[in-house]
């Protein structure tokens, strides 16, 4: 076997510590050559191995009733959403690439999570997105934003699978380095999910779909790696993405996976060939000789190491039963993609690589994976001096506005709040006309499950001003208020899967955010039982603010499915007529922390997290879904970012009504209505529904206050006339579109 040699700087440069370098010598029982450490290299990154993360992930509650793929098992989690279906779903980042080269770092991050569906025979059926950026003033941003929006858009709208959802965010911490974070959710029959696994000496290997080039080779490492100014240099580990080349692969391999000849199938993700290989091999406790040079290639003169960690996008490795080899060939030959035999299985713990018969790497597989023999560290963590800081706020030293109106329209207008009308449009929400909430606006997305009386419920959510502010609290408000968006359009919450974005787990700091993160979710989670079904985790996402390098802000996405038994009772948020009466189910309180009034109106960064009760929270949820059952309300909308005054005028605008309310006298104005007090449901009902409502609420014991009711246009408040909802639609609609087209 040809023995490059290596050295430390070597080692170094592929982003291995010089002690990950002895563990490998004592796997291999002798020094590595350049290719075996290019594989240690790119499965031993924190992007596929989660060494700096695995130890606390695993505290993570995974068990529940509905799950039938738990969290780490196969490519996505699987839950069982009643009758014959069970629904696949995941959520993962393409955060590094996206800072480099926007739309394509996009359109693949797209590409990979529904082949993470599909692979396990689901069908994908919906996508959202959760997106962060910079001060949408700055060119850059635009630029961020524009790119990434254009990339999901053209690659989801090719593929077919309709954005039911989403969130978008702006803060100055995310300049250098935006979060996108993309989850897909699809569906098939109970009992027939295809593995990632490969087992049975002598079973052929197949690389089926797109052609391996030269892009994103050493993608996991980048990834893994903090954003510098030099990054734009790695333009190569950014893969290309074609959606109509996946189009053919979803169709080919749900119709290979239903010939029963399969065994087992992985997406070629991050770290391609060897990733799919090693992981394959080690979950079917075997091994794999595979022969490079049959791979087919779209670029001549690929070295065999170039070949084996590309990250080529649409391509799936497939274990097929000997003897069913030419059933599969002709389904692939059908849909006019490549689908080569490139090696078998063998009953060894070995890969066993070659090139034109020339043995090229001979590594264990079960030390490259997570949970075999890939390092797991326990890492030091700090409480930082900004968390005292953050406590030392007090209400009574902001100022209380003289002009409310003001007030109002700088929230209508900031782009943390505005509609994100701007960029769902470049989304086709319409395609596969599963989606029922294209014009009839919930909290959450809504999927139709044809042919039956169900609907799922999809939320993303997280507000990493919250998470900075207190990581534990803050990261339970993000799973509460998945499920609250769940519980407002009528579905019972099952089970999330996460994206864990934060900076360098290298900085004690940044690793006390993770740890608090964790421990919230985990309690969140509990108290909803709302299992973790999967994910993933992004690590060494900074920006450079002032020459300095700061970590973004703490980003625990959610991703959280629900079920609607009856579709039928699906609730939307908007109010249904004039005259209705608006309640407000919770209680106000005197709290602006980490608001965005405060934070954006008042420039003050520095204030706790909103109050939470985790209990209260749980049984405000289980009231709104026994309203909604009992056709008690129809309407219901959370109140989350922005505040009350927010919740009220998104309430308003479908039908284009208005309201009259009047605040709490036993609260400040300003936190009443912009405070982003926490277990909050703005609800509207009939005067005829009106007594049954408030004795079902009194026997819940849920505190509740009679706001005001709908109006034919005008917004009033205390008597006072905030303008009509035209002037709020104006502001409201064309804040994203003004800063982005000008």
């Amino acid at each position: 076997m040809a023995q490059n040699q290596v050295d430390l700087d070597t080692v170094k440069s592929l982003g291995l510590l010089p002690e990950e370098y002895e563990m490998i010598i004592d796997f291999m029982g002798r020094e590595p050559n350049f290719t075996e450490l290019s594989i240690f290299s790119v499965m031993w990154s924190e992007h596929a191995a989660y060494k700096n993360s695995i130890k606390w992930l695993k505290k993570l509650p995974k068990e529940g009733k509905a799950v039938l793929a738990a969290a780490g098992e196969e490519n996505a989690g699987l839950v069982d959403i009643g009758g014959d279906l069970a629904c696949a779903f995941k959520i993962e980042s393409h955060n590094h690439p996206c800072a480099v080269e926007p739309y394509q770092g996009a359109a693949t991050g797209v590409g990979g999570i529904n082949r993470d569906i599909f692979t396990m025979g689901a069908r994908p059926i919906a996508q959202l997105n959760s997106l962060r950026f910079g001060d949408l003033s700055v060119d850059r941003t635009k630029w961020h934003m524009k790119g990434v929006v254009k990339g999901i858009g053209d690659y989801g709208n090719a593929f077919g699978v309709p954005v039911v959802g989403g969130e978008v965010m702006f803060d100055k911490c995310y300049s250098t380095n935006p979060l996108v974070n993309a989850m897909s959710v699809g569906i098939m029959k109970k009992g027939e999910m295809i593995s990632a696994k490969a087992e049975g000496e002598g079973n052929p290997i197949y690389i089926v779909g797109s052609a391996t080039g030269k892009d994103g080779i050493h993608g996991a490492t980048f990834a893994s790696a903090d954003i510098t100014a030099d990054s734009a240099n790695d333009i190569p580990s950014i893969q290309v993405g074609d959606p109509f080349q996946e189009k053919l692969l979803l169709e080919a391999t749900l119709e290979v996976g239903k010939s029963g000849a399969v065994v087992g199938m992985q997406d070629m993700g991050a770290a391609g060939i060897i990733c799919s290989t090693s992981e394959m091999s080690e979950k079917g406790k075997s091994g794999m000789r595979i022969d490079l040079d049959k791979v087919p290639l779209r670029q001549q003169n690929m070295e065999p190491w170039e070949i084996l960690l590309s990250e080529s996008q649409e391509r799936m490795l497939i274990c097929v039963k000997k003897g069913r080899e030419k059933e599969v060939e002709a389904i692939f030959e059908k849909w006019d993609l490549n689908c080569k035999i490139i090696g078998e299985v063998i009953n060894e713990d070995r890969l066993i690589f070659n090139f034109n018969d020339e043995l090229i790497a001979d590594v264990p597989a079960s030390a490259l994976v997570l949970g075999g023999g890939a390092p797991q560290y326990d890492r030091e963590f700090r409480e930082p001096a900004y968390y005292k800081e953050y406590l030392d706020f007090s209400i009574d030293e902001v100022p209380k506005p003289k002009n409310l109106k003001e007030v109002a329209d700088a929230m209508l207008s900031h782009p943390n709040n505005a509609s994100r009308r701007w960029v769902m449009e470049q989304y086709d929400s319409m395609v596969g006309t599963r989606n029922m909430s294209t014009n009839k606006p919930s909290d959450a997305g809504i999927i139709n499950l044809k042919g039956t009386n169900r609907a799922l419920a999809v939320t993303v959510d997280c507000n990493g001003r919250y998470v900075k502010a207190d990581p534990e609290i803050g990261t339970a408000i993000a799973v509460s208020e998945a499920a609250r968006n769940l519980v407002c359009s009528g579905a019972k919450p099952l089970a999330i899967t996460n994206c864990l974005n934060f900076g360098n787990p290298y900085n004690p700091e940044v690793y006390w955010q993770f740890v608090g993160a964790i421990k919230g979710m985990s309690r969140a989670c509990k108290k909803f039982e709302t299992p973790v079904t999967g994910g993933n985790v992004s690590f060494y996402n900074q920006s450079s603010i002032s020459g300095t390098e700061v970590p973004v802000h703490p980003t625990p996405t959610i991703g959280m499915l629900g079920l609607i038994e009856d579709k039928s009772k699906v609730m939307t948020l908007d109010f249904k007529q004039k005259g209705d009466m608006i309640y407000l189910l919770g209680v106000s309180k005197n709290d602006i922390g980490q608001s965005e009034y405060l934070t954006s109106y008042h420039k003050v960064e520095a204030s706790p997290v909103p109050d939470f009760n985790l209990d209260f929270e749980h049984k405000l949820q289980d009231a709104v879904l026994k309203l909604i059952d009992e056709g008690l309300i129809n309407a219901a909308h959370d109140v989350s970012n922005g505040g009350l005054f927010l919740s009220l005028v998104e309430s308003s605008l479908p039908n284009k009504l208005g309201f009259d309310i009047t605040s709490d006298a036993e609260v400040r104005t300003d936190a009443f209505l912009f405070g982003e007090s926490q277990s909050r449901v703005v609800v509207s009902c009939t005067e005829e529904n009106e007594t049954q409502f408030i004795d079902l609420l009194m026997k819940l014991n849920i505190p509740f206050s009679a706001l005001g009711h709908v109006t034919k246009g005008e917004l009033r408040i205390d008597d006072k006339s905030f303008g009509f909802i035209q002037d709020a639609e104006k502001l409201y609609m064309e804040t994203l579109e003004q800063y982005l087209e000008g």
